[in-house]
């Protein structure tokens, strides 16, 4: 299992400086957020190179604003176009998977709405991914949408194609589920993982260890069961009492986790 972190997660004003700490506190790779141009592209791919940093994943900056669910067509295309970003930012850093959060249900577009239409806009992106060998992976937030293991199954499966996967993100499932439950009925399709705490006793994220209820020995037993051995990434505030210090301290939790001492 290799240890990663968001890039949002690091304290720094440069993009150097982040990966330099990354590197500092034994992180082996980073996700960065997508990049408009084919400079700045570049520039990142070098600088990662340069402290040994991989370059995990591309997170998706449309999603939110722009959701692939949304009514408007011109919405959807813009998008579309900010996946498009995303995928030229993965295969230029040498990222494998752009992480996409595939729908938002809310009081203008309904569950069924929400399911329709994002998959209609996701099959339109999977030849430019596949060519490009890139994995979509479909992340599990907030968003009122794919509310049970089994309907997330379901809706990766019938894309029919290697290109759409998960990728899971173990805090974000507390409020509602378990995640190695989910963990064992996604199996294979899970392309990435995500790690947060959350405090399940009153509802809110934390830091990995301290005051978590998630049980990470069932955690790391369920990826373990399903053959899961690829990134595990830290996406947790920065700390402004403590910025790098707590870099260091997520870092030793991770590690703890991994090799189940928590």
């Amino acid at each position: 299992m290799k240890k990663g972190i968001c890039i949002g997660s690091l304290p720094g004003s440069s993009t150097e400086a982040r990966f330099k700490l990354a590197k500092e506190a034994g992180f082996d790779g980073v996700e960065i957020n997508t990049l408009g141009n084919a400079n700045d592209r570049h520039q990142t791919k070098a600088i990662a190179e340069e402290h040994s940093v991989e370059i995990i994943s591309v997170m998706n900056s449309k999603h939110w604003a722009c959701p692939l669910s949304d009514a408007d067509d011109q919405v959807r295309a813009e998008s579309r176009v900010g996946m498009i970003d995303s995928i030229a930012t993965a295969k230029v850093v040498g990222a494998e998977t752009v992480l996409l959060v595939p729908a938002v249900v809310n009081d203008k577009t309904s569950y069924e709405e929400a399911y329709q239409r994002s998959q209609a806009e996701i099959r339109k992106l999977i030849p430019a991914a596949k060519e490009k060998e890139i994995t979509i992976a479909l992340e599990n937030v907030w968003n009122k949408f794919l509310l049970s293991p089994i309907e997330f199954c379901r809706y990766i499966d019938e894309f029919d194609s290697e290109t759409v996967a998960a990728y899971f993100d173990v805090g974000n499932i507390v409020l509602y589920g378990y995640p190695q439950q989910w963990i064992r009925s996604l199996g294979n399709r899970i392309a990435k993982v995500h790690v947060k705490g959350f405090n399940a006793n009153e509802s809110r994220f934390t830091y990995l260890i301290e005051n978590c209820t998630i049980d990470w020995n069932a955690v790391m037993a369920a990826l373990a069961e399903v053959g899961y051995d690829d990134y595990m990434t830290a996406e947790l505030p920065v700390d402004n009492d403590n910025p790098k210090g707590r870099v260091h301290s997520i870092s030793d939790d991770m590690d703890r986790i991994i090799t189940g001492t928590v």
